[in-house]
């Protein structure tokens, strides 16, 4: 009975994070609409950052709300997982779709993007990711605040530059956005209610971190499962339903350049901002486990920089080829435990 307890409550958990997480990115696309924000910055940072807000809010509870060793293997799992995810599983399964799509007729199996933009969103999760690697290597709590500083800093630039880019038609077009939820009938919300919305949202996101915590550390316990493994694998894949969602749909609709901005923005602010919360709540101390997903996120995400590069476009049938490091990975964690 204890058992079915604790997984209902993550599941509630799950819940109130997707809930959350839909209202305050629907509020957060619409704050871009009404502010003429460009659609590279809409997908690359407005609707990324709201789609990634659940795994920096879990990693923030856990760290430095929570007690013990267990809830920082969480927060530590949270801030790991979900670029390790994104590279390895959401990119992959974009290009395969891409490749349904075109077998159906409803598009064709060739990306419409700016990979000018594709490669600096790489390039900056590279260098972040880098550097968190190599403050794995070093441990020097200055030097651990240094570059989380610089992290920051970086993220700045790269809203800097996002916001400052020229917009471009998307090819193909696209559908409208769907209205506020708080306002279905209103073709011009006021700022002040989809404020509100993301107010809800965020407290939605708030509260199913917290539950998460909770349930990932008694689940563990029960199962004697490492809540480091159960935080690298369940919590990305719950809190990235909306964004694989918003991917997904948009690539449908043939609106590549948010489809594919949404995952490679998010992945921007994930080596940025949730690895600073890491690095300046934490010793930075990683085991063997969380060091291998920051090695094949760097490997799955230099072999797409270096495919934009050497040939101009992404293959679908090379990219799908991330996903054997996920599947490779998963299976070792399950064979072989933490």
């Amino acid at each position: 009975m204890t058992i079915l307890f604790y997984v209902g409550l993550f599941m509630a958990s799950v819940i109130i994070t997707l809930a959350g997480c839909h209202l305050f990115t629907n509020g957060i696309e619409w704050l871009g609409k009404r502010m003429n924000i460009s659609e590279g910055a809409v997908g690359s940072v407005f609707a990324a950052v709201g789609t990634t807000l659940p795994e920096t809010s879990i990693p923030i509870i856990a760290i430095f709300f929570g007690a013990g060793r267990e809830q920082m293997e969480v927060g530590l799992g949270a801030i790991l997982g979900a670029p390790f995810m994104l590279s390895t599983l959401v990119l992959p399964i974009l290009a395969l779709l891409l490749v349904l799509y075109a077998k159906l007729g409803k598009r064709t199996a060739t990306f419409k993007l700016n990979y000018g933009e594709v490669r600096v969103d790489i390039s900056f999760f590279l260098v972040s990711y880098v550097l968190a690697l190599t403050c794995a290597m070093i441990p020097s709590k200055g030097f651990h605040i240094a570059v989380a500083l610089v992290l920051l800093a970086m993220y700045v630039y790269y809203m800097k530059l996002k916001f400052s880019a020229e917009d471009e038609e998307s090819e193909g077009g696209g559908d409208e956005l769907e209205p506020l939820l708080f306002a279905r009938r209103s073709t011009k919300p006021s700022y002040l209610v989809i404020g509100a919305q993301g107010i809800v949202g965020l407290l939605g996101l708030v509260g199913g971190a917290h539950l998460f915590v909770t349930a990932a550390n008694s689940i563990s316990a029960e199962l004697q499962v490492s809540p480091l493994i159960l935080a690298l694998l369940i919590a990305p894949l719950a809190t990235e339903l909306p964004e694989m969602s918003n991917s997904f749909l948009w690539l449908y609709r043939k609106k590549d350049r948010l489809a594919v901005g949404n995952v490679t923005g998010a992945m921007v602010f994930q080596g940025s901002i949730p690895v600073s919360v890491g690095l300046l709540g934490t010793e930075w101390t990683l085991g063997t486990t969380a060091l291998a997903t920051m090695v094949l996120a760097v490997i799955a995400m230099g072999l797409s920089l270096l495919q934009a590069v050497w040939s101009g476009h992404w293959r679908p049938w090379l990219l799908s080829g991330s996903a054997l490091l996920y599947l490779g990975y998963t299976l070792f964690l399950y064979t072989h435990g933490s």
